[in-house]
């Protein structure tokens, strides 16, 4: 299927690794030019990486998007370069493990910032480009903890789902100004955060990394955790104009973990 990015003009944030990587990735192959941000300097190897891959123009930013105007400086470096805005894919990271009684109020503000407040500055920074194009695809990654939320994640559970308000809210309000807001929301994907999760998981429960993984991957039908590159594939799609009537939508990648039928 041709996906239609040739040449657009893509911004991924948290992008040095793990599923904001794997979208820059594959967005670049479909022949997108691609800005990735990311708080350490590992970004510019990924960029020059992703390039030498696919050949196409790639830009690593470094910046720490629990800084408003380090965001700002993100798109407005991003425009400088490409001239336009297509495609924003919100990413932050997630906050850290906890239940309620290990978390203190000032937890919740970091990770307040990490999780909610970085999707806020990131829309109101891309937003008015996009209105004033006529068009553009916002696309925030989340979990599906949104729809089921899982054991001591009590920060990421509860964050996850202002975004999602956000950007259902989004949808509603820029959808007659051309542009389309959807989310997607991953069940356990290979990644080195999740890597340290189940590790929190198995100190808690004295199990193992292994145990702890064949637990949750026989909770999904598929029977196995989803792959970074299947996760490229599916947001490059559902960002690109190939899903131009998915709108207002909460995407679950999950291989059926999710039992709810809403």
């Amino acid at each position: 299927m041709n996906l239609e990015l040739k040449d657009k003009v893509v911004l991924v944030a948290a992008a040095s690794r793990g599923l904001g990587k794997a979208a820059a990735l594959e967005f670049s192959r479909e022949g997108a030019q691609v800005a990735m941000c990311a708080r350490g300097e590992a970004v510019h190897e990924t960029a020059r990486e992703i390039s030498s891959a696919t050949g196409m123009d790639t830009l690593g930013i470094q910046a720490d998007l629990t800084h408003p105007e380090e965001i700002r400086r993100l798109v407005r470096t991003t425009l400088e370069r490409f001239g336009r805005l297509d495609v924003l894919i919100v990413n932050g990271g997630g906050p850290p493990p906890g239940g309620f009684l290990d978390l203190t109020v000032n937890d919740w503000r970091k990770a307040a910032e990490l999780t909610l407040f970085s999707a806020i500055e990131l829309c109101y920074a891309v937003v008015p480009h996009m209105v004033g194009q006529g068009d553009g695809s916002i696309v925030a990654v989340q979990s599906y903890t949104v729809r089921q939320p899982a054991d001591n994640l009590v920060l990421s559970n509860s964050l996850r789902m202002a975004v999602q308000g956000l950007m259902k809210s989004l949808a509603i309000e820029l959808g007659p100004r051309g542009i389309r807001v959807n989310s997607i929301n991953p069940y356990w994907t290979w990644t080195e955060r999740v890597e340290e999760l189940i590790d929190d998981r198995a100190r808690r429960s004295n199990g193992t990394r292994e145990s702890e993984a064949a637990k949750l991957a026989a909770a999904a039908p598929l029977g196995r955790f989803g792959e970074v590159e299947e996760f490229g594939r599916t947001i490059a799609w559902l960002a690109s104009p190939a899903a131009s009537y998915i709108h207002g939508q909460s995407l679950l990648f999950d291989g059926g973990a999710v039992r709810s039928g809403v």
